[in-house]
């Protein structure tokens, strides 16, 4: 088969449909938020703490139940890159 053939093959198929762009943005919203947490090593409660995140805005975003704003992906985003830096932003900022 083709590319093209094995593309139109997988998009006809309707026990597995290709993921939405909202679907897309969730799975990325989620990996974003789990590898921030990792990084720090905190758990939900102690990371939305130290990084003045919702706690539950942040536990529905690993769970995938909604795909959270921009504002709070970028935010973990930059958690995850440099965690300690986040923190000292937070610490003067607040």
């Amino acid at each position: 088969m083709t590319d093209e053939e094995i593309t139109a093959a997988a998009e006809s198929d309707p026990d597995n449909p290709p993921l939405t762009y909202h679907e897309i943005a969730r799975i990325r919203a989620i990996r974003i938020a789990r590898r921030a947490r990792e990084r720090t090593g905190l758990t939900q409660a102690a990371f939305a703490e130290a990084y003045a995140v919702n706690r539950c805005r942040l536990r529905d975003a690993e769970r995938g139940r909604k795909t959270p704003d921009r504002v709070l992906v970028s935010f973990v985003a930059l958690v995850a890159d440099d965690p300690d830096r986040a923190r000292r932003v937070v610490v003067e900022t607040l």
